[in-house]
């Protein structure tokens, strides 16, 4: 089977749920109580517990965002959603140890099979707490951490606290604050001076329940001269009812580290995915966003780097496809803090049917800054009459000697090439698909061999029943 085969990412592939039995359940609504109830299950030191309740403060004294999206975000009912559901503490470390049911929904999904082929690490979470978490022997003995942060926190504090909520403190947003709150699963990892990890490691977020809010955690830091590629997966089933992903990732790269971080979202449409995700980069350091938004019926995502030492670089490649009922409002952040600084930010939309795609980006450079550069490209495609797109770009330069560049193009998918196609033997809809995929295609190839096939694919299902 050819690599690219391996991980299949069909809409409908997560569309299931099994009846699952909690041994753990904070009940509905968020209180101070339930903050104590999660702290006391995962059996927390006093300084995390105090470091929840001050964040559930910050969230309540907090306004829903005004300024855009609202009309979506108020569908949200904080009061009716689930904060914590999860069968045990410990994640297993074989498959055979996971819980039957929870086991099943992970084998539907292929993960032990995408483990044994190509990935160096997994760790699978199914509602509130990873159920699996595995890492090969060989990274182990170089030093590599990859577990999550319940245990990232007993285990490794030293390393981990001097970084926790320092890269997004608990103010930063209403939502980041809910996740300092209430946060669940996620990884830690940590990749000592020099190791390069060939393979990636990755982690499988799944939704099992409804009226649920999942909040998970991470914290990469990659020491001096370190290298790591890490991905993650999201999907759930369909419920008639709101759920909320609200998850927040912390980026670390020291001196001369290369962090990448690959997410490809497949949320079902009643899901609202509201994320904070943002990284540190240090003198010589590269970190790097690979993000496909295509599920969800609300995204509101942008990935950020602050360029903090040097001849650090930045980077933000992202794909959007926001089809009927959804809206994707997703861009990027470079804020260069140093100079010889490097930021590059690419992305492209498709809007089909009455999906509303958004890009919003923010690039800052202050005027005591010298040789920094910017590139920045905004692509849209509209597929429908009613489709929309929106570009909200925001370059702040300042100074001297500094380098800036933005693209943005809107366009609709040819009457003339699509007949051209079609009067050499393809269906309207095969047409289209090939006309959107060409579209995205130098994007796609960023992508490891293990995505960029079954992207195409998950593309071509989209279209279907888009044209006409």
């Amino acid at each position: 089977m050819d690599q690219a085969t391996q991980l299949e990412i069909d809409r409908e592939k997560g569309n299931f749920r099994y009846e699952t039995d909690y041994a753990f359940d904070a009940g509905v609504g968020l209180r101070p109580a339930t903050v104590d109830y999660i702290a006391e299950v995962k059996g927390e030191a006093p300084w995390v517990r105090e470091f929840r309740h001050k964040a559930l403060k910050i969230f309540e004294s907090k306004p829903m965002p005004t300024h855009w999206a609202t009309k979506d975000l108020e569908a949200i009912d904080f009061s009716k959603i689930r904060y914590y559901l999860s069968q045990g503490q410990k994640p297993s470390r074989t498959w055979d140890e996971v819980p039957a049911d929870i086991k099943k929904t992970f084998e539907r999904l292929g993960i032990p099979e995408q483990e044994r082929k190509f990935l160096a690490g997994v760790e699978a979470q199914f509602d509130s707490e990873a159920a699996y978490s595995r890492m090969k022997e060989g990274l182990s003995k170089l030093g590599v951490i990859f577990v999550g942060p319940t245990e990232g926190l007993k285990e490794h504090e030293e390393i981990f606290r001097p970084w926790f909520g320092k890269v997004i403190p608990t103010s930063d947003n209403k939502f980041s604050a809910l996740n300092s709150a209430v946060f669940s699963g996620g990884s830690f990892i940590y990749v000592p001076k020099g190791v390069k990890v060939k393979q990636p490691l990755q982690a499988y977020f799944r939704i099992n329940a409804e009226n649920f809010g999942q909040f998970e955690r991470t914290l990469i830091i990659a020491d001096e001269g370190a290298e790591v590629t890490y991905m993650e997966g999201c999907t759930a089933p369909k419920f008639e009812t709101a759920t909320l992903h609200s998850a927040v990732v912390e980026l670390v790269a020291l001196k001369g580290a290369k962090i990448q971080y690959i997410t490809v979202q497949n949320w079902s449409n009643n899901v609202f995915n509201l994320v904070t995700k943002r990284g540190l980069a240090h003198e010589e350091s590269e970190i790097r966003w690979i993000d496909c938004n295509i599920g969800s019926r609300l995204t509101m995502k942008y990935p950020g780097v602050i360029l903090k030492g040097r001849r650090a670089r930045g980077e933000v490649l992202s794909i959007a496809l926001a089809n009927d009922g959804q809206h994707q409002d997703t861009g990027a952040k470079m804020i260069h803090a140093a100079d010889e600084t490097t930021s590059n930010i690419i992305a492209k939309s498709i809007s089909v049917g009455q999906g509303r795609s958004t890009y919003r980006g923010l690039v800052q450079i202050p005027k005591h800054l010298k040789n920094c550069k910017n590139n920045t490209e905004c692509d849209a495609l509209l597929i429908n009459a009613n489709s929309r797109t929106d570009t909200y770009p925001a370059i702040t330069v300042r100074g001297e000697g500094n380098s800036v560049q933005h693209e943005a193009s809107v366009s609709k998918v040819s009457a003339e090439q699509i007949f051209y196609m079609r009067s050499r033997g393809l269906s309207e809809a095969a047409a289209m698909s090939l006309s959107v995929n060409g579209f995205i295609n130098d994007l796609v190839r960023e992508f490891p061999m293990e995505y960029s096939v079954e992207l195409k694919r998950l593309i071509e299902l989209e279209m279907e029943g888009s044209v006409g």
